[in-house]
């Protein structure tokens, strides 16, 4: 799990680095066609259909939504918002999953952990700050890309059980070349034969998302949810290193404030959960 949120880091770093070099739309198109091909690779090696009947299932047409919505909002906000707000705001979506959850799927959830639910809704509205002078309206298209991730992961629960991993993983990347389309309507500019330094970056940054959602199975198949969970903050420190080293970026005191409730209240998430399972 932590080298997943390693190599998710180190993809949003790259995907930054290659806009400067690469077309939005462009960028944001190889990065779909990169990874479908690789996870329809993976599957058509297993022996299995591209095309079963369950990826028409609602759960899987919610989930593309989400999943192409949520990744136009990202991307808008890897351009104009630094990548530190970025990576703290990002925190809040498994808090997201867990009151979606409650209320989209039935989950029970308890005072308990509504309560941790709106820490951590405060911990994003002190690092946006909104009617302050540290106010910067690129976070609010972070916050549209967290819900989005968030409503997506809320679907994949709902997803037929009989879908695998390495579909999930090309129609969740077909959703970012769909994606890409959406974003056509803030960026039409002609796509361009990359440079060597933008071919790099753009490589890097496919390797690195392919890597992250392998990591991401293997963690997530091979231990307990319970407990790996809780690492997905890991990625705080990995986007927050990535944002300094490469970006020159600093953190503020509400960039501080604002992390420590949403990590705060996502640790007392999975722990209370962890303790309701064990009742």
């Amino acid at each position: 799990m932590i080298s997943a949120m390693f190599f998710f880091a180190l993809e949003d770093s790259m995907m930054k680095f290659a806009f400067e070099h690469i077309p939005i739309t462009q960028v944001v198109l190889l990065f779909g066609l990169g990874g479908a091909v690789f996870y329809a690779g993976m599957a058509l090696r297993k022996g299995q259909s591209l095309f079963p009947p369950e990826v028409l299932s609602k759960a899987m047409i919610i989930r593309f939504f989400f999943e192409s919505v949520g990744r136009v909002f990202f991307v808008l906000a890897l351009i104009y918002a630094p990548l530190s707000s970025i990576t703290i705001i990002m925190q809040a979506a498994p808090i997201v999953v867990l009151a979606a959850a409650a209320l989209v799927l039935g989950e029970k959830v308890g005072w308990r952990r509504w309560v941790a639910v709106g820490i951590g809704l405060i911990g994003v509205g002190i690092i946006v700050g909104p009617g302050s002078s540290s106010f910067a309206a690129s976070s609010i298209l972070a916050i549209f890309g967290m819900l989005g991730f968030a409503l997506r992961d809320v679907a994949s629960r709902a997803a037929p059980k009989t879908i695998s991993n390495e579909l999930l993983g090309l129609y969740g990347f077909t959703a970012v070349i769909a994606g890409a389309g959406m974003l056509t309507l803030w960026q039409s500019e002609p796509y361009v034969i990359p440079t060597a330094t933008g071919g790099l970056f753009m490589f890097a940054c496919i390797v690195a998302g392919v890597l992250a959602y392998i990591c991401l199975m293997k963690a997530m198949r091979t231990g307990e949810v319970t407990f790996v969970s809780p690492f997905r903050f890991s990625r705080l420190i990995s986007g927050i290193f990535c944002s300094m080293v490469f970006f020159g970026e600093s953190l503020s005191t509400n960039m501080i404030i604002g992390s420590i409730f949403i990590v705060a209240a996502g640790l007392f998430i999975f722990w209370r959960g962890r303790q309701v399972e064990t009742e």
